[in-house]
């Protein structure tokens, strides 16, 4: 069915994403390269599209995967056997709940739980770094299963910060302060650390996976020995899959080595489902409601359904850019370099080989990262260190499909708790090794700053 419905949305809504007389290169409207970029459909459902340069056989993985992303899955013991298992434990019932539309979360309007997309992230200090809460684990689930007790019920309230630019235009911030209500298996431990993580749009992940390891390598500046302010680091971490130290692709601290560890994570932490790679519900030795529920099969996901829906995630198209060159787009595009946002946000990678879908390789992309981690200051830190990254530390978000959050997920929140409305306050709460270009920004004239915003809204 899904299947169909995307035939029919094609033949409805095909379209041409460059003109003909724009004299830019195609890469400057394609940002997922030619294999990668999805230029037929726009609006509400640019998010959904597989990339078009897959072989017949990965499509058709693609849309069976589809299906199951979609999908609400039940608690067990149930007659969908294929589909059941959920919790006991969870966040949400689908993946879709927290990527509507393929699309980015938000915190919640009213600030009450349950929180959907935003998940909370919580450790303990310890001589390794960080530990799991002896009672809570790594993640907080406030849904579970009849019978079972959520963790807590969390909430968000908001402070409101007032600033100016250099011009004397005013602005406002929102610093979230995150609450962890009713806990049901004793108070947190004083030292728990608590890190909100907004759901971002799955789109080009394949592609960013495809970069080479020593591609990212090259561009990393642990000590600035260039002097420009701008140390990456390499976001190390182990796979889940076979233990090898590799770089980090995915999390917002680069934890996650692949689609397929951040698949497994996910499904294991968010919706309480076990597959070959994370074989374990997120239950804690002290919760024995949890325990004592009912499997539903060991693993929960089998082993078809998992690879198509690592496939899909992997597979779905990045959104043709809509006025690449447009004299205000491309003006902020010099901007964007000229105050050294591209330090980090690397415009321009070459896919290398990648054996799980080879007929990725060799796209020039256009996806403005570095898959590296920053220092984004005090003000963003949430003081919890995880793989290779400190409490300040971030990895460099990809920017292609930004400008579309709003037609797409109806909000324009950003950055990892969702505190930024729009892509002026996101870089206005960047500090840390960014704190150079955020000033240079700031000094911009109010029309160069839209003009800015107008370019990054673009990719």
């Amino acid at each position: 069915m899904a299947h169909v419905l995307l035939l029919l949305l094609l033949t409805a809504c095909g379209r041409d994403p460059q003109p003909a007389d724009s004299g830019l290169p195609e890469g400057a409207w394609l940002p997922g390269g030619v294999a990668g970029t999805n230029t037929l459909l726009g609006g509400a459902n640019s998010f959904i599209m597989p990339m078009p340069g897959l072989t017949a056989e990965h499509e058709g993985m693609f849309y069976s995967g589809n299906g199951y992303f979609n999908q609400s899955w039940v608690e067990a013991p149930s007659s969908t056997a294929a589909r059941d298992g959920l919790g006991p434990l969870f966040n949400a019932r689908s993946c879709s709940a927290c990527h509507f539309k393929d699309g980015r979360a938000a915190p919640p309007e009213d600030g009450q739980a349950p929180f959907g997309g935003v998940l909370l992230r919580v450790s303990r200090d310890g001589p390794s770094g960080a530990e799991p809460d002896p009672a809570y684990g790594f993640q907080i689930q406030d849904v579970a299963s009849p019978g079972v007790q959520p963790e807590f019920l969390p909430r968000v309230t908001w402070e409101t910060l007032e600033g100016s630019f250099p011009d004397g235009e005013r602005f406002e911030l929102t610093a979230p302060t995150y609450h962890l209500d009713q806990p049901a298996h004793g108070a947190p431990d004083p030292s728990m650390r608590v890190s909100p993580r907004v759901a971002v749009q799955v789109i080009g992940l394949a592609l960013l996976e495809a970069i080479p390891e020593a591609r990212l390598e090259a561009l990393a500046d642990p000590d600035d020995v260039d002097a420009d302010g701008i140390s990456g680091r390499m976001p190390w971490t182990t796979s889940l899959v076979d233990g090898e130290t590799v770089a980090g692709r995915f999390g917002w601290k680069g934890e996650a080595a692949s689609v397929v560890d951040q698949s497994a994570k996910a499904a294991a932490e968010d919706l309480g489902l076990t597959s070959w790679v994370a074989p374990e519900d997120d239950c804690t030795p002290l919760q024995t409601d949890c325990l004592a529920q009912e499997s539903g099969g060991e693993p929960e996901i089998s082993d078809r359904i998992f690879e198509r829906l690592v496939l899909y995630t992997r597979a779905l198209a990045v959104p043709a850019r809509r006025a690449a060159d447009d004299p205000d787009v491309l003006a902020g595009q010099g901007h964007f370099t000229e105050l050294g946002c591209v330090g980090c946000h690397v415009p321009q990678h070459e896919t290398g080989p990648f054996p799980p879908l080879p007929e990725l390789e060799g796209q020039e992309i256009h996806p403005y990262t570095d898959l590296l981690l920053h220092d984004m200051g005090p003000a963003l830190a949430d003081d919890r260190p995880i793989a290779a990254a400190s409490g300040s530390e971030w990895q460099t978000r990809p920017l292609w499909g930004i400008g579309l959050l709003e037609v797409v997920n109806g909000h324009t929140r950003l950055l990892h708790d969702g505190r930024a409305n729009g892509i002026e306050e996101a870089i206005l709460w960047h500090g840390g090794e960014a704190e150079g270009p955020k000033a240079a920004f700031m000094a911009l004239s109010r029309r160069e700053r839209a003009q800015l915003v107008a370019f990054v809204s673009d990719l």
